[in-house]
């Protein structure tokens, strides 16, 4: 149960009248679209949306749907409604993580980058990306790092930098290692 998907279905006048209704008695889409002076198409939406938030529930009985409230749901105090099971940093890991992977799908095709990014956190998620390509505790020669980022850039030169200026790899003498 998803408490914002209940809270958004209760947030419109038209599924609150529907949920008023079916407090009185289980009805079938028809007979609530005459109670409320709708089209059964406008019902039968408002209706799709509450079972997907499973506010109501549906059965066949001869020839109709007929639906009724989920009792269950009414029955919550507001406090365990709203009470969010997830802790707070997993939901911000969760949400980085997506974000990281919307950036990574718009700037790459094919395991290719398309452009560099010029946002500053665009450019760090990227590079991250691109830093996997190198071993932990390995040394690798110029020519080395400009041969795996040349995979994804022709620019390995600005990559290979910003490696570097972002801390993700370290230079001493010429060679590079993963940080």
């Amino acid at each position: 149960m998803n408490s914002l998907e209940i809270f958004k279905c209760l947030a419109d006048n038209s599924r609150l009248r529907i949920i008023n209704n079916l407090m009185i008695e289980p009805m079938y889409v028809e007979l609530l679209a005459e109670r409320l002076d709708l089209s059964t198409s406008t019902v039968s939406f408002h209706l799709k949306k509450l079972m997907e938030a499973n506010i109501v529930s549906c059965k066949k009985e001869q020839y109709y749907a007929i639906y009724s409230l989920n009792e269950k749901i009414f029955s919550m105090n507001l406090k365990d409604l709203i009470k969010d099971n997830r802790n707070e940093e997993e939901m911000l890991n969760q949400r980085e993580q997506k974000y990281k992977g919307k950036v990574i799908e718009s700037f790459f095709k094919y395991n290719k980058l398309k452009e560099i990014p010029v946002q500053k956190k665009k450019k760090q998620i990227i590079l991250e990306k691109i830093v996997e390509s190198f071993e932990r505790d390995r040394t690798y020669t110029e020519k080395e790092v400009n041969l795996i980022i040349a995979d994804f850039h022709d620019d390995f030169c600005t990559i290979r930098r910003d490696l570097v200026g972002f801390n993700l790899m370290e230079r001493k003498d010429g060679i590079y290692k993963r940080i």
